[in-house]
C-alpha cells in the first residue's frame, strides 16, 4: 500500500521534530535519513513538499532544498521536475556501499571525511604518474587550461577542478579506489563547493594543480604524491574553515 493515500503527500503525519538553531542543513539530512529509512514510506513515496518539510523540522526552505539535493547526489530519493520529490525504487541505492550513514551526520564525522578523501587523491596521484596515457596527460591539460580561463567564473573552475580529480582517479587504473573516491566526494560535495570563495583562492587551487598535472605528466610519482598532499591540505583548511555545523 502506498505511504501516502490517493498520493497525496501532505496527508502525512511526520514523526520529525524541529531542527536546532546552527545545525540546519546536517540536521535536516539526519531527520529525513530516519525519515525514509524508518519504514513508514515505501519505494517510490513521494515526499511532503519542501514548504510543509520547512514548516515542520522549523527551518528555512533553502536548507531543505539543500539537503534533498545531498539525498539526490547519494541516489536517496529522485526530482521530478513538475511532480515532485520521490523516495527511489531500489533500496539497494540508498547507500555507497563502502560507507554508512553515520559519516554525513556531523561536524566531526565530515572533518575525518576530509583527511580520508586526502589520502585516496594523493595515492589516486601516485598511481596515475605511473600509468596515465598520453590521451589522459592531454585531457587533464585541457582542464588546467579551462581553470586558468575561469578564474572569475568560479561555478566553471569548479566544474574543471572536479574534472580534474576525476580525470587522475581514472587514469589511476584502480576501480576500488575510483569507487571510494566517488562515495567520499558525493559525501563532501557541498562543502567542497562552498570552500572556493574568491578570485584568489582560485590562483591558489590553480598553481597547485599545475604542479600536480606537471609530476604526473613527468610520470613522477613522489613528485605527484607531494604536489597532491599540498593541494589536499589548502583544500582541506579551506572546507574546515567553514560552519561544518551549519
Amino acid at each position: 500500500m502506498p505511504a501516502y493515500p490517493d498520493d497525496d503527500p501532505a496527508t502525512l503525519r511526520l514523526e520529525i521534530e524541529a531542527v536546532p538553531r546552527g545545525t540546519a542543513v546536517a540536521e535536516v539530512v539526519k531527520q529525513l535519513i530516519s525519515l525514509l529509512t524508518g519504514g513508514e514510506l515505501t519505494p517510490g513515496s513521494r515526499l511532503p513538499p519542501e514548504r510543509q518539510l520547512a514548516e515542520e523540522l522549523g527551518v528555512g526552505r533553502s536548507a531543505v532544498r539543500e539537503a534533498l539535493a545531498a539525498l539526490e547526489i547519494l541516489g536517496i530519493v529522485s526530482v521530478r521536475p513538475g511532480s515532485g520529490t520521490y523516495l527511489r525504487d531500489s533500496t539497494s541505492e540508498l547507500l555507497p556501499t563502502t560507507l554508512s550513514w553515520g559519516l554525513m551526520l556531523s561536524a566531526s564525522r565530515t572533518r575525518e571525511l576530509i583527511e580520508v578523501r586526502g589520502a585516496l587523491e594523493i595515492q589516486a596521484a601516485a598511481f596515475a604518474a605511473s600509468r596515465i596515457t598520453d590521451d589522459e596527460v592531454e585531457m587533464l591539460a585541457r582542464h588546467i587550461e579551462t581553470m586558468k580561463e575561469s578564474l572569475d567564473d568560479l561555478d566553471r573552475f569548479v566544474e574543471a577542478d572536479v574534472r580534474f580529480h576525476l580525470q587522475i582517479a581514472a587514469s589511476a587504473d584502480n576501480v576500488v579506489l575510483r569507487d571510494l573516491l566517488q562515495s567520499v566526494r558525493s559525501l563532501l560535495r557541498l562543502w567542497v563547493e562552498r570552500g572556493l570563495r574568491d578570485r584568489d583562492q582560485g590562483a591558489v587551487a590553480l598553481r597547485e594543480h599545475m604542479a600536480i598535472y606537471e609530476a604526473i605528466a613527468a610520470h613522477d610519482s613522489v613528485a605527484a604524491e607531494a604536489a597532491m598532499r599540498v593541494h589536499m591540505t589548502t583544500a582541506g583548511d579551506r572546507v574546515a574553515s567553514l560552519d561544518l555545523d551549519s
